[in-house]
């Protein structure tokens, strides 16, 4: 009854806050190594450092003096794991520094922001509060929630191993052994464990390569869903029969068993996950790996322009309201931000968000249809290098100085970012390339950056006034 007690009661105080609007949920979604651990490390850092040693000249509440700082509180879900903020900064205070271990779990942290507001009438002096749950997530597990529009027979037929002729290397080798498959002829376990770990392998290679666009995001990460049935699942090569005469095969059946597998693992792995964490946001940040794809090749920058495009239909946006906030939220403001922006020259951050528009111009029309505020913009959560320039002849041209995961210093020039869509010439001449850095170490407690104090300030600005 003590437990029970104590749970209503929290559920109350919540529901509270949020009907005062002075409790925000923020995702932070992003694919796989697109930075979302280095953001929300530097986010709460940031904020927990705005009263003194943090640069955040972007954020009013913070230039003003107004922002008092940070403090994190006890868990909003006493059965979802602490983010692990302590661990990812002890990682960026080792010597060398490094860079913290990427997400493999759920994690979520809470903040109560202390701030003065700008207009407090006869109260002027007094704080206020604002809470702030945060939630991160594997970008393996985000590339699911496409598949909830799907039955095992649709997504069969969208072919993800055929993608590009790179795939379809990668998937070679499954793909001989699955073409032998009727998908009529009686199941055998022990051969469908043996291609469903094949097609696993093959989904791992593609990771390995630089590919986002990577269905079921679990088999990448599968957690303790590990060595479980559910997991033993493949798309079929062939389907040239009517979907009438394949919904009809016995349940013993290849097809029948792998389908029910694609419908247990929509069930009871994605729509739980769906339901139980995608349902609840107010506010977004999408991280995108734009540089990272652009050093991969024209294959994988496609597929993570199409990896992008599906994921950003699985969210919930739209204006918000006492009772949506209250019962049903949704997605009222939206930041994308491409991601290590201090890997290439200050010059080129003006082209990373042009590309950056330009790489989600479909979804992004259906926001603004929605009258959903979009912001873009280019950041570095942690940075790691510094800008410089080197004398050429009379000229003086931009240049990078930093220091690789290897510990070798460099000064280098990566590239030109293009500002539309990469053309047949951009990669004949390879024309961007750049190094992985070691993370600078933090100054006066706060970590440095670039432009945080911007996102920050459209995620929650409006908040602290």
């Amino acid at each position: 009854m003590a437990a029970l007690h104590d749970t209503l009661g929290r559920e109350l105080g919540n529901l509270l806050e949020r009907g005062r609007d002075r409790q925000l949920r923020l995702a932070v979604t992003g694919l796989s190594q697109a930075g979302k651990t280095a953001f929300l490390t530097s986010l709460v850092n940031q904020l927990r450092h705005a009263g003194v040693e943090a640069r955040l000249d972007l954020l009013p509440a913070a230039r003003d003096g107004r922002l008092l700082g940070a403090r994190r509180l006890n868990q909003p879900d006493l059965g979802v794991p602490r983010f692990p903020y302590d661990p990812a900064m002890q990682a960026l205070r080792e010597t060398p520094p490094r860079w913290p271990d990427p997400t493999r779990g759920i994690s979520e942290l809470r903040l109560e922001l202390r701030y003065r507001p700008a207009r407090a009438g006869w109260l002027r002096g007094a704080a206020s509060h604002l809470t702030l749950d945060l939630f991160d997530y594997p970008g393996e597990w985000l590339l699911d929630l496409p598949l909830l529009d799907q039955d095992y027979y649709q997504w069969c037929r969208t072919r993800p191993f055929d993608q590009g002729e790179q795939r379809r290397e990668v998937f070679a080798e499954w793909l001989a052994a699955a073409e032998q498959l009727d998908p009529a002829a009686e199941a055998d376990e022990a051969v469908l464990a043996e291609l469903a770990e094949a097609y696993a392998k093959g989904l791992k290679r593609a990771k390995q390569l630089g590919f986002s666009q990577l269905q079921p995001g679990r088999f990448l990460l599968p957690g303790e869903l590990d060595g479980a049935p559910v997991l033993q699942f493949f798309p079929l090569p062939h389907l040239e029969q009517p979907r009438d005469e394949l919904d009809a095969l016995p349940d013993t059946s290849v097809y029948a068993t792998l389908a029910a597998r694609f419908r247990y693992y929509q069930k009871q792995v994605v729509q739980p996950f769906y339901r139980e964490h995608f349902r609840r946001f107010d506010r977004q940040i999408v991280l995108v790996d734009v540089l990272g794809a652009l050093n991969a090749g024209p294959e994988r920058f496609e597929d993570l322009s199409r990896a992008l495009g599906e994921l950003m239909q699985s969210f919930s946006y739209g204006k918000r309201s006492l009772l949506r906030r209250l019962f049903t939220p949704r997605i009222d403001r939206l930041a994308i931000a491409a991601t290590k922006a201090d890997h290439v020259t200050p010059d080129q951050h003006d082209n990373l968000v042009t590309l950056l528009n330009t790489l989600l111009k479909e979804p992004l029309k259906d926001l603004r249809f929605a009258d959903v505020p979009v912001k873009a913009l280019s950041l570095a959560a942690i940075r790691a290098t510094q800008p410089r320039e080197v004398n050429q002849g009379k000229t003086r041209l931009p240049a990078l100085r930093g220091t690789t995961l290897e510990g070798e210093d460099v000064l280098v020039y990566p590239g030109d970012v293009p500002a539309a869509l990469p053309d047949a010439a951009f990669w004949q001449r390879q024309g961007f390339d750049f190094p992985r850095f070691r993370p600078m170490p933090e100054v006066s407690g706060a970590l440095p950056h670039i432009r945080m104090d911007a996102a920050i300030d459209w995620l929650i600005g409006d908040k602290l006034t």
